[in-house]
């Protein structure tokens, strides 16, 4: 038989913790057990959850919990990840402090999935980079502006030598800039600059409108020039990213925003682990590209949490192509050293303000990081780096300071 592992962590002073995991084995499964009749029991056995182990421990706190590791038979759910969800935590997730910590898949259900269509190398591939961390940069203040603004926002940033350009997650449909100008706009931008900086520039594009229409407009923005997608995976559910990435019409890479995670990982008592969360499933539904917050800037996240997502994304364990780690939120030139200790070189760069709030500009923002880079890779302290004639890096680090 053909299982899937979930582990939960449980919290109670009072549970009978075993009792408790014998409940969740047989409640999400075959909702009864010793009440059936034993020929009843003999056909319905290969449905029945099993306890794997039941782990007690008390918390630096003194909390008492428990790690519960259950296996659900294969064969009581299809092979999408709505139904697995729903299988592993669907009503227990309201069953008092209890946490999806991790799951364990079968061969069976992942062999239903293709993972990223691009992955790292193929992103690296289309880019011309091969090795180093790439650098990418965010659109802000876009809302209410046409598409003179956005190009000129657009042209500054790629001008800067970043390699991605993201739009910001809340930029949705709208008169001003409907996804097929802005695409056509920014295409032209990036054109224009790549023939000044010799640089390809991916610019992702959000996808959005109505579930059933999202094909269409990535059709819209692909006929239109894009060569990347944004989309809001947590909104809009992980099998609606599954199948975009698996359509090969949508034939360019496709980056996951975690907006809404933060009602789903952050309590130690409640939801669902950040691997699991923007990590595990993201890869599994084909992500190229995941964001998520890091442990340096404004939105920040542990840094343990941090690295059991990168785990996630790029173990040999899972059999997909490597999903791109993209730390974000408040990362400034200054935390370039730290990011590449962390993630070494497959990673994503992801800056706003560390760009846009340079005293230079967007395009010297996007220089103090490319030289924080070229600094970090070279073994040199940024601040030696800096007085080596590296201007943009050194108002850098007098605005945010960094490594001295």
């Amino acid at each position: 038989m053909s299982y899937c592992i979930a582990t939960y962590r449980c919290y109670d002073e009072q549970a009978d913790f075993h009792k408790k995991a014998t409940s969740i084995a047989v409640g999400m499964t075959v909702g009864s057990w010793t009440e059936l009749p034993a020929a009843k029991q003999a056909s319905m056995k290969k449905h029945l959850g099993e306890v794997i182990a039941v782990d007690e421990a008390r918390s630096a706190t003194g909390e008492r919990y428990a790690d519960i590791r259950i296996a659900y038979p294969d064969v009581n759910f299809s092979s999408d990840i709505p139904a697995l969800l729903v299988t592993v935590f669907g009503k227990i997730s309201m069953d008092g402090r209890i946490k999806l910590t991790d799951l364990e898949l079968s061969e069976r259900f992942l062999s239903h999935f293709q993972g990223p269509k691009f992955g790292v190398q193929g992103v690296r591939e289309l880019l011309g980079v091969p090795k180093r961390p790439l650098l990418m940069s965010i659109f802000k203040s876009v809302i209410g502006h046409d598409l003179d603004e956005l190009t000129r926002q657009f042209s500054a940033q790629a001008l800067g030598g970043v390699d991605l350009i993201k739009d910001d997650e809340i930029l949705f449909e709208n008169e001003l800039t409907p996804i097929e100008k802005r695409v056509e706009a920014c295409r032209k931008a990036a054109e224009a600059a790549q023939a000044e900086t010799g640089k390809t520039v991916l610019y992702a594009a959000n996808l959005t409108g109505s579930t059933f229409r999202l094909r269409e407009q990535a059709k819209k923005a692909i006929d239109a020039g894009a060569n990347a997608l944004l989309f809001n995976v947590l909104s809009y559910g992980y099998d609606v990213l599954a199948e975009l990435s698996a359509d090969p019409e949508i034939s360019i890479p496709i980056m996951a925003h975690p907006a809404l995670a933060g009602a789903y990982y952050p309590s130690p008592y409640y939801g669902i682990s950040a691997s699991v969360l923007l990590g595990q499933l993201m890869r599994l539904a084909g992500a190229d590209l995941v964001l998520f917050p890091s442990p340096y800037g404004s939105v920040t996240m542990p840094r343990e949490e941090n690295m059991a997502i990168q785990e996630q994304l790029i173990t040999g364990r899972l059999p997909y192509k490597h999903s791109f780690p993209v730390p974000s939120a408040g990362i400034h030139p200054g935390l370039v050293p730290l990011i590449l200790k962390d993630f070494g070189t497959e990673v994503i760069i992801n800056a706003g303000g560390g760009i846009h709030g340079h005293p230079g500009g967007a395009s010297a923002g996007g220089r103090a990081f490319q030289q924080a880079i070229d600094a970090a890779l070279a073994g040199i302290s940024l601040a030696d780096y800096a007085v080596q004639g590296h201007t943009e890096l050194a108002q850098a680090l007098e605005m945010w300071g960094g490594e001295r």
